[in-house]
């Protein structure tokens, strides 16, 4: 049995990496596109020669998308030690007294106070914010619970395990 020393040493905090698509007009564009597509989708040949108009579509929309996945920008927290998570609490005290934190104000400062990669301060956070929607807030803010409130287990992965076990059915 390892002593507390060797645990301590192996102990890392938590992490949580999220994606965010910057690009809101490249959504916006792949939805306009999508619609384009549904409206075509009854559409009929009327001789051999006759090329699909959707495949037009498709591609632009594959293209799209892919100009989106470029546009993502990686986020990763880190969990907070249980003192500057007490203390970021108390930093943001809520006016109810049935509650222990602003919930206004705190999930802002916890994404700014967890950032590891990009570090953002807490301007930068609100200039952030700004730009992106309220989905994408939720996520960021979500991230940021995530490494400070969830325990850690391992994980069970479904399709990974599906794939190993198509491996080992075939031996």
């Amino acid at each position: 049995m390892p002593d507390i020393k060797e645990i301590l040493a192996k102990a890392k905090p938590r992490e949580h990496t999220v994606r965010i698509c910057l690009a809101g007009d490249l959504a916006a564009e792949v939805d306009r596109l999508e619609a384009e597509l549904s409206a075509v989708s009854n559409w009929q040949a009327q001789s051999i020669a006759d090329k699909h108009p959707g495949i037009e579509i498709a591609e632009k929309i594959a293209a799209a998308r892919e100009r989106m996945r470029e546009a993502e920008v990686e986020f990763t927290f880190r969990a907070l030690g249980a003192k500057a998570w007490s203390d970021l609490v108390a930093q943001h005290p809520s006016a109810k007294e049935d509650e222990s934190w602003d919930e206004e104000t705190l999930p802002p400062a916890l994404v700014a106070a967890s950032a590891a990669d990009p570090v953002m301060a807490p301007e930068d956070v609100a200039a952030l914010f700004e730009q992106l929607n309220m989905g994408q807030r939720q996520e960021l803010i979500n991230a940021a619970w995530t490494v400070n409130g969830e325990a850690t287990a391992v994980p069970f992965a479904l399709h990974a395990s599906a794939i190993l076990a198509s491996l080992t059915d075939g031996k």
